[in-house]
């Protein structure tokens, strides 16, 4: 075993972690030509994964770093073979120590989409979001679902319960009464049967800016871990409401339109009502990404108080703003307001258009 490797550069969060990574990377460190005295960190996530960079003999490697058992790499592994056979780009496993954790993958470079779109100002942002979309469709169209888990009625549930644990009462120390909830039972309701209803494709479930690189073949995609079959709105929704940035909704609305018409021509199946009316499928994108700008500012709480992760909450202000948003717009989701309204601090006029 080397005695080279730079630990002072890489921190572990215990000896032992730090001393199987050794020896694993002893096992391979010959047949990539790994230089050990090049690690260091790449990038890290709101997981227990994190991602490390060494250079090798056809230049940089990614190391991904998911200590079980906390995290799981077989999901990976799989929706990467997956994504590699509809011909996309995503990292390529290299090698695998499934029961230590531990991945060796392809890098696809330091651009990120999501730094990309903050630094062009806007210059290049249509182009590479129009990449982004065509990409989509070919996942949905060619990343085969029968085999990822199902998006269903008790994992969409579960999702919208983190946001009266996290955010209302954990965040913002409000208690709901027996009012409160029936309203956020019946806005759950209608939700999920908005959900449910929809066809069925592979969803990637954070298809976003900091998720996809700026690479050859563009993009590259990354994060896909969590991968499920379900709702076709639900990688769109993500990718034109991010988590991190913000467009106008005339632009939101231009782009989805021209995913809308690149999956009718190509065959994705968006059923007889969203299939001939985008009206129809707006408002089914609409309430999909209210779905999940609910579990968001639950999970982002979350992230705060039990993970130790406060710079996520940063950005509440700006899914309280999609969510009001939403429940403005349709009459079934009014009930979500008055209990929106005294954690976002906006006040709202009740008026709606569907």
């Amino acid at each position: 075993m080397s005695d080279s490797l730079p630990t002072a550069v890489v921190a572990w969060p215990d000896e032992g972690r730090r001393l199987a990574f050794e020896r694993w990377l002893d096992t391979i460190a010959e047949r990539h030509r790994i230089d050990r005295a090049s690690l260091v960190p790449a990038s890290a996530d709101a997981s227990f994964r994190r991602y490390l960079r060494v250079a090798a003999g056809r230049g940089s490697l990614i190391v991904m770093d998911a200590p079980p058992p906390q995290e799981d790499v077989r999901p990976f592994v799989h929706v990467a073979g997956l994504i590699e056979a509809a011909g996309l780009n995503a990292p390529k496993v290299l090698e695998c120590d499934a029961e230590q954790g531990f991945l060796l993958l392809t890098d696809l470079g330091r651009s990120l989409y999501l730094d990309a779109l903050r630094d062009t100002e806007g210059r290049h942002a249509d182009t590479l979001m129009r990449d982004a979309l065509r990409a989509l469709v070919q996942f949905q169209g060619h990343v085969d679902a029968s085999t990822l888990p199902e998006y269903d009625e008790a994992l969409l549930r579960r999702e919208l319960a983190l946001f009266p644990e996290w955010c209302v009462q954990r965040e913002f120390g409000i208690t709901w009464g027996d009012k409160e909830h029936a309203a956020w039972n019946r806005v759950c309701d209608a939700l999920v049967a908005s959900a449910l209803a929809q066809p069925q494709v592979a969803v990637h479930r954070d298809w976003m800016p900091r998720n996809l690189m700026v690479a050859e073949p563009n993009p590259g995609i990354l994060d896909f871990q969590d991968a499920v079959r379900g709702p076709i709105t639900y990688d769109v929704a993500s990718m034109l409401r991010d988590a991190f940035l913000s467009w106008d909704e005339a632009q939101e609305i231009d782009w989805a339109v021209r995913w809308w018409e690149q999956a009718r021509r190509a065959g994705l199946p968006l059923g007889d009502t969203m299939g001939h009316d985008f009206g129809e499928f707006w408002r089914a994108l609409e309430w999909m990404g209210l779905q999940r700008h609910l579990k968001v500012l639950g999970i982002f709480c979350r992230l705060k108080h039990r993970d130790g992760k406060p710079r996520y909450a940063e950005d509440l202000p700006r899914f309280f703003d999609y969510a009001t948003r939403v429940a403005m717009r349709y009459a079934p989701l009014k009930p979500l307001l008055p209990l929106l309204q005294p954690l976002s601090g906006r006040r709202v006029e009740t008026g709606f258009t569907f």
